[in-house]
């Protein structure tokens, strides 16, 4: 018979805090590893970072840990069978490379020397990844610990990328040769935050991402303005009229086909999202702007969580140096991204945005657009069975209802998603202050216990509740 809720909290919190001291040794010795995937130096110590983390798995009772190499960087790989053959199974996702750092940005102490002040923990990698995917290996053992369990209550899977930080440039290839060994019911994404400490929240979704440069040449050289000017196109011009063509009165995207297949809000999230304690003027301050923009009929979070968007990135062209150059300049260019949502198909968006652009290059201009890889949306409905369970898991860690966020951003976990064909979630517990790519990163290390036992009560309610569709 499984004991009462309340005596299961008490029991995980217990297991918990009884080897908090362990538990952040271990993470102290694996944050020292400085594995910064985008600068070739720290190559050997990506490496020995995933063969660390790899150990760490087998010694926290993993039967598999294996180190996957890419071209690139390598992954971690784990897996632990349940002993129930019809357990759902869970794929925990996460990253083990960090963005780089040194005193000299402005630490206040050693980035990769972890110090902890404040009951904070301040190192790189402390929130953003490590501390979120090293909480796992605390709240699997608390969940066996305190449940009587020699295994799992699901087939528990774990991957752990080495590229994150690096755009990911192996891995959808990494999970399409491994779709066999990776395959799943749900897949647990412990790369996000919460809204704050006070207001723990479960992420339904990120948005995807398309981007591209588009670049334009008129005249062969530079050119005189008052010999030529008038009578010849102007790449800066053309370029000037494509991005004022960008969106209408209204601030929507004016390419044609762009909101093809968007999944609106429904009304029960857009009353979620404003049940959320939003301070407009402190978001402004974040975001170091003195004015809110964007698609007219939508709040602030609305427009960044759940509505597609285009960007200017950036925009040259003609002379840049003091004083004037009257010239008709050879080129041209601009750079786009676009926030993709549910429901919007990345390679309709290319060929939507490369039949606008030809529409609108005048006669005697020539051009190139490229666009890099792109990253799909994800979403996962509020009523998903799973999504219902990592609410209850983070309620019970948390002693309070959770509530309901998007991301504005992107990651690789809608590659997940998009093969191996299953939902994914989202468990995590930094908070906006952790600082994550910025001088003295640091995670609260009372939510990093949090997340322990979100984690340790997550299994049991998977298994109990979800019952799977063949």
């Amino acid at each position: 018979m499984s004991q009462p809720v309340d005596s299961a909290v008490s029991a995980v919190r217990t297991y918990v805090e009884q080897h908090r001291a362990a538990f952040l040794d271990d993470l102290t010795e694996w944050l020292r590893i400085p594995s910064v995937s985008a600068q070739p130096d720290h190559a050997p110590d990506v490496r020995r970072s995933a063969d660390w983390l790899a150990a760490a798995l087998t010694a926290t009772g993993f039967p598999t840990a294996e180190v996957w190499p890419t071209p690139g960087a390598p992954a971690v790989y784990a897996e632990w069978p349940s002993s129930d053959p019809g357990a759902p199974t869970v794929l925990v996702y996460g990253h083990h490379d960090v963005q780089p750092a040194a005193r000299e940005d402005g630490w206040h102490s050693e980035p990769f020397e972890p110090v902890v002040r404040d009951n904070r923990m301040y190192a790189r990698g402390a929130a953003d990844d490590k501390g979120q995917v090293f909480f796992h290996t605390l709240g699997v053992r608390a969940h066996l610990a305190t449940t009587g369990r020699s295994a799992p209550a699901v087939h528990l899977k774990l991957l752990i990328e080495g590229e994150e930080e690096s755009g990911s440039p192996h891995f959808r290839t990494l999970v399409e040769r491994h779709a066999d060994r990776l395959a799943a019911d749900v897949v647990i994404v412990s790369d996000t935050g919460m809204w704050s400490e006070d207001t723990p929240t479960v992420c339904t979704g990120m948005r995807g991402l398309a981007e591209c440069e588009i670049r334009l040449h008129g005249p062969d050289q530079d050119i005189h303005s008052g010999s030529f000017g008038g009578a010849v196109p102007n790449p800066a011009t053309a370029v000037a009229r494509l991005v004022a063509a960008l969106h209408d009165e209204h601030a929507r995207v004016a390419i044609p086909g762009f909101y093809d297949g968007v999944v609106e809000l429904t009304d029960r999230e857009r009353e979620l999202f404003a049940e959320l304690p939003f301070d407009e003027r402190e978001w402004l301050r974040a975001a170091f702007s003195h004015a809110t923009a964007g698609e007219a009929g939508y709040s602030t979070l609305e427009r960044v969580w759940a509505r597609p968007t285009a960007e200017v990135n950036g925009i040259g062209g003609g002379y840049q140096g003091p004083g004037s150059k009257t010239i008709i300049p050879s080129s041209a260019m601009v750079k786009l991204s676009f926030r993709l949502v549910a429901g919007q198909d990345p390679d309709h968006i290319e060929k939507a945005v490369r039949d606008w652009v030809a529409g609108r290059i005048p006669d005697g201009v020539r051009y190139e657009i490229a666009f890099s890889p792109a990253t799909r949306p994800c979403l996962t409905p509020l009523d998903h069975p799973a999504l219902k369970s990592v609410a209850r898991a983070m309620g019970r860690a948390f002693g309070t209802p959770v509530r309901f966020t998007r991301e504005g951003g992107s990651g690789p976990a809608a590659d997940l998603q998009d093969v191996l064909g299953v939902p994914v979630l989202f468990l995590g517990i930094s908070v906006p202050s952790d600082g994550w790519h910025a001088p003295d990163e640091k995670v609260e290390l009372d939510l990093l216990l949090k997340g322990a036992e979100a984690s340790a009560h997550l299994w049991d309610d998977l298994a109990e509740h979800w019952q799977r569709v063949p």
